[in-house]
């Protein structure tokens, strides 16, 4: 999913941010596409994973912050960064079966993760599809459930006609084919977990939601608080979709690193 004013913050990465070099980087052809990551340091792994219509970039602010306890993954998701452009209807399901594919080629048998909004979507679908996977995870402004058909004004605004109003759209992808597959393919964002599935859920999870966050329905994080085994809910107030980025990033850092660092 995708909350339109909340998205530009990594715009104002420094350079030195943005020129960390990765101890490994590639391309794998998995299921019949390409996906790109980036690995650094060392340690347990770590993946995190972007929001729709960005990349592996935005979460590269945060990388120094856990390559001492972490061997961190950046991965660009299905049709996103560096991987190829979609070839097919957008499905959550299958970009975690892709995310899974990569994994086992990666050889990783346990990982933690985070996942920010569309990234948090695919973390509850990759507990689903490899449940002994994931030790513990943490989702922002996502709960597993979302449709674009609850958001009709976001489809109307987000065109590819309109790309030039989401500037961070040029820095995370390769070209135009990649942006117009990914606007294209936006009005097919639709997910849904059941009671059922995410009691199923095996990794201890915390769910972390700005209050201002316009996509995010109370009563459906609730039920997804209710019904997981082992969750916490953190909600932060006066803030909105990017609830670890911007005033809450060092907070969001320092409850991360603990909430990871459990056993």
């Amino acid at each position: 999913m995708i909350k339109i004013t909340t998205l530009i913050t990594f715009l104002l990465m420094s350079n030195n941010i943005l020129s960390q070099t990765p101890k490994k980087s590639g391309s794998v052809s998995v299921n019949g596409k390409n996906l790109y990551y980036e690995v650094y340091g060392k340690g347990k792994p770590l993946l995190l994973l972007h929001g729709y219509t960005q990349s592996s970039k935005s979460w590269k602010p945060y990388v120094k912050e856990y390559t001492k306890e972490h061997e961190v993954y950046l991965i660009d998701l299905t049709g996103h960064g560096k991987s190829e452009p979609f070839k097919e209807d957008l499905s959550i399901k299958s970009v975690a079966q892709d995310l899974n594919s990569l994994i086992q080629y990666l050889q990783l048998e346990k990982i933690k993760a985070i996942g920010f909004s569309f990234g948090g979507d695919v973390l509850y679908q990759l507990a689903l599809i490899n449940p002994s996977l994931i030790e513990s995870m943490i989702t922002i402004g996502a709960v597993g459930t979302w449709t674009i058909n609850d958001f009709p004004e976001y489809l109307k605004a987000f065109t590819f006609e309109n790309r030039n109003d989401f500037p961070w759209l040029k820095i995370s992808h390769d070209g135009d084919e990649h942006i117009k597959a990914m606007m294209n393919q936006f009005k097919n964002y639709t997910i849904k977990v059941s009671d059922e599935e995410l009691q199923s859920i095996k990794p201890e999870v915390l769910i972390m939601i700005g209050d201002n966050d316009e996509g995010m329905d109370l009563e459906e994080v609730v039920r997804v608080r209710k019904n997981l085994p082992k969750s916490d809910l953190w909600i932060l107030p006066n803030v909105a979709h990017g609830a670890h980025e911007g005033e809450t990033k060092d907070e969001f850092i320092i409850k991360s690193k603990t909430f990871l660092s459990k056993k």
